[in-house]
């Protein structure tokens, strides 16, 4: 409790002598000498000073030559006459204050009144000390002024940078921040979904920090750097935040910008001493976060605008990291979503030894991510993880928390008691397309045009082998589109030449649509449009997938070249290729909608009649799809799986009823999708 107490007592502070002196200053200034005893003092008249004189009221006389003033100090038997008030008032010495033109006429004034008995007192002569005062402060006062602002700038400075001592001086000290084991980190592996392959990895450097000797005793090195590698959101940080609840040792966690300043050199100075804290914490770990903001590839022409002050603090990163001094028991974790623009040198081995490849999660993945996020949340029977995997392909794991408390949100907003699958399915069309937006005014003939646009995509999608499959279509406006098509895309790890051929056909169905049965086409189709592009260009000019050009790769990932690695010849036999390969499939599509125009219709209708229809629907129309694609001969092993052992669960619980539904559930996960119609 003492030591409570003597915190809280206020901190000495040079501001306060500061203040005390100006203070003082200013009180000597307003007051004067004569006025600090607290003495009242009145201006008066040369006549009314001449009449108290001559009534003998007076007991000193004191002349300023430089202010042309004087003061007529007046006798304690006197101060009532003169005041109007007793000495208690006025103080011992009270004083009334006049100016005169001569100082020669007051001096002649004065001796009349003594040789006349009216005045017994002293004639004394003053200096100009309040004018002196004031003029010292004029001449010195912005000097101190600016002294002070200095001093006080220069302590924010100092305090914000790294701590408060020392002030301007501490700038070029490390930012990085330090935990210690049983901080508030409280994050280990296990939080940590899917990722196995990185987590291994990661696994073992916390292993080669709690026992070196397994791996030294057959000659091994401890590795000096890890550089996680991936997408944004992919969970980079949330790895590294893992290693240090795991590790039991100090973890030095900072960004790559906080080495960056406006000052030259503070970068490498803040480098520096981040290594040296670490040496003296050792074994520790340091963790960049971003590390793309200093260890950018060094210009090879430094007229082209090259950083200096940053290829300093590169520099310097590259000496500590690996140069002559010795780092042992300091690992270097890093991140970083663009490891293309890093510096080859920082990348070598030795520096770090290894890039963990933090990808975006596969179907199983998402599952354990689901998992993880679903535990806070109060859920019902319908919610469906697989089904929930399964529509959130190349969701990344912040997406997909995202997702959760997104559906959390829905249900909240509809005063729901637990969150059930149609919300998490309004959470991912939330998140992919946008807020609904129903009160958009839209013309009859702008409504038909969409739902027509949109049974296109439908219908060239139902009938192509590689395109994916259909989840449902929407007419309702969402955030910049009118509409939409919803697809179940398929994880491919590679693409074939007849997969793109028929996406890029049924991305061209709505615009072909509008021109065959709307009588002309409409600027809805541009982001059709801009997709079907940049897909032929990358075929052509990157996959090798054209006739003229086949079996060549004309990218180029060297950021300082400006020049195409092609000549102008060969650009304008690419941009015949995309038009002709284009031109073929926006032709398909014209032939498919043609052959299936009366079933296009019926789809068209009945989306002006719903606004949203399923993938239910379309069967109903034109059948079953004759193309059954890997992801739906998945979805329909794993519900018949499902349903039959949950049937063989039931016979022998004997409990019939309870256990049809749940197999209704799972079996009929599409048909229950229909009903999110109502909601519409």
């Amino acid at each position: 409790m003492e030591q409570d107490k003597n915190n809280k007592k206020p901190k000495f502070s040079m501001s306060w002598i500061y203040m005390l002196v100006l203070f003082g200053l200013m009180g000597m200034y307003f007051l004067g000498g004569d006025a600090v005893g607290g003495s009242a003092s009145r201006k008066v008249s040369y006549d009314e000073f001449k009449t108290y004189v001559n009534k003998g009221y007076a007991s000193k006389i004191v002349i300023n030559k430089d202010e042309s003033t004087l003061k007529m100090y007046v006798n304690p038997q006197n101060i009532r006459d003169v005041f109007k008030q007793g000495a208690k008032n006025t103080g011992k010495s009270p004083f009334v204050t006049t100016e005169f033109g001569s100082v020669d006429k007051v001096e002649t004034f004065v001796e009349a009144e003594k040789k006349a008995g009216k005045f017994k007192g002293e004639l004394n002569y003053e200096n100009k000390r309040g004018n002196d005062l004031f003029n010292i402060l004029l001449s010195f006062g912005p000097i101190l002024l600016f002294i002070f602002l200095w001093l006080y700038f220069m302590r924010r400075m100092g305090g914000g940078g790294s701590g408060g001592a020392g002030g301007v001086f501490n700038v070029g000290k490390s930012k990085a921040k330090m935990y210690e084991k049983g901080t508030d980190i409280n994050v280990t592996f296990k939080d940590v979904a899917g990722q196995a392959g990185a987590k291994q990895e990661v696994q073992e450097i916390v292993d080669f920090l709690k026992n070196p000797k397994k791996y030294t005793d057959l000659g091994g090195k401890i590795p000096k750097g890890a550089l996680l590698v991936g997408p944004p959101g992919t969970g980079k940080t949330l790895l590294a935040k893992a290693v240090a609840g795991e590790a039991g040792v100090p973890f030095f966690s900072m960004s790559g910008s906080d080495f960056v300043e406006m000052f030259v050199g503070v970068g490498a100075s803040r480098v520096r001493d981040l290594f040296r804290q670490a040496k003296e914490k050792s074994p520790c770990i340091i963790f960049i976060d971003e590390i793309d903001a200093v260890g950018r590839a060094r210009s090879k022409n430094p007229a082209m605008g090259g950083n200096d002050e940053r290829e300093n603090t590169l520099n310097a990163l590259l000496t500590e990291m690996d140069g002559f001094g010795t780092n042992s028991g300091v690992i270097i974790l890093a991140a970083t979503n663009r490891a293309d623009m890093l510096d080859s040198a920082l990348l070598r081995a030795g520096r770090f030894d290894r890039q963990i490849n933090v990808d975006l999660p596969d179907l199983n993945e998402r599952k354990e991510i689901f998992k993880v996020h679903l535990k806070p949340v109060k859920i019902d029977a319908s919610v469906d993880v697989d089904m929930l995997a399964r529509q959130t392909p190349g969701f990344s794991g912040a997406d997909i928390a995202n997702v959760c408390n997104e559906a959390a949100l829905i249900a909240a907003r509809h005063n729901k008691s637990h969150v059930g699958r149609q919300d998490f399915l309004d959470a991912v069309d939330r998140i992919i397309g946008g807020l609904e937006k129903k009160t958009k005014v839209m013309t009859e003939g702008e409504r038909r045009t969409i739902a027509l646009h949109e049974a296109g995509h439908a219908t060239i999608s139902w009938f192509l082998e590689h395109a994916n499959p259909l989840v449902k279509v929407s007419i309702v406006p969402r955030g910049r589109a009118l509409g939409a098509a919803w697809y179940m895309p398929e994880e491919r790890q590679i693409t074939t030449k007849e997969e793109m051929l028929d996406e890029m056909c049924a991305t061209l169905g709505g615009r072909a649509a509008e021109e065959m049965f709307v009588g002309h086409i409409s600027t809805g189709a541009m982001n059709d449009l801009e997709r079907v592009t940049k897909s032929a260009y990358g075929m052509i000019a990157y996959a090798g997938m054209s006739d003229r050009l086949p079996n060549i790769c004309y990218y180029n990932n060297n950021e300082y070249n400006f020049q195409k690695p092609y000549s102008e010849t060969t650009a304008k036999i690419m941009d015949d290729e995309v038009l002709k390969m284009i031109n073929e499939q926006y032709q398909r599509a014209k032939n498919l909608l043609n052959e299936h125009k009366e079933g296009h219709n019926r789809l068209a209708e009945l989306l002006l009649e719903r606004e949203v229809i399923f993938a239910e629907d379309v069967e109903k129309i034109f059948g079953k799809r004759p193309w059954i694609s890997r992801s739906e001969e998945i979805m329909e092993s794993q519900g018949a799986n499902k349903a039959d052992d949950e049937a063989q669960a039931s016979i022998e619980d004997k409990n019939q009823p309870a256990e049809d539904s749940d197999v209704k559930d799972e079996n009929g996960g599409k048909a229950e999708v229909s009903t999110g119609d109502e909601k519409v």
